[in-house]
Formats: C-alpha cells, sequence, structure tokens
C-alpha cells in the first residue's frame, strides 16, 4: 500500500504545475501583500492550472474590512 501511496504523489507531483515549496511561498507573499490592504478573515485560496494552453492563477480571500489609508505628498 505505501508503494503505491509513493507512486500517486510522485506522478502527482510530476503533472503539478507549481511545486508545493514555490506554491507556500507564494500564498505567503499574496498573503502578505493583501493584509497591507485588507484586514483578512480566514485562509487564502490560491490555485495554479492549466487552461486553454496558459497557465490561470486563482487568489482568493475573504476580508473583513478594507484598510484605508491617505495618500501621502
Amino acid at each position: 500500500m505505501k508503494d503505491k501511496e509513493r507512486l500517486e504523489n510522485l506522478l502527482r507531483r510530476d503533472k503539478a504545475v507549481i511545486s508545493e515549496e514555490c506554491e507556500e511561498a507564494a500564498v505567503r507573499d499574496f498573503a502578505h501583500v493583501a493584509e497591507e490592504y485588507f484586514e483578512l478573515d480566514g485562509e487564502m485560496g490560491f490555485s495554479v492550472r492549466e487552461d486553454r494552453g496558459k497557465t490561470l492563477v486563482t487568489v482568493s480571500f475573504r476580508v473583513s474590512r478594507v484598510k484605508n489609508f491617505t495618500r501621502l505628498r
């Protein structure tokens, strides 16, 4: 059974558009930027997939409020 699970994991990683490590780093970076503008409410959704020969990246998150700020001159 462990061999089957290991093979499935290898195949899934081989077909992945983005590595797990890269995805984790991207989510951290997007969350950091989002927190500059919003108060986040929960986890950030993140997906990368192939779509019509291009790579489609989707980032989604819920916010409890928008952090308004004034422009400094």
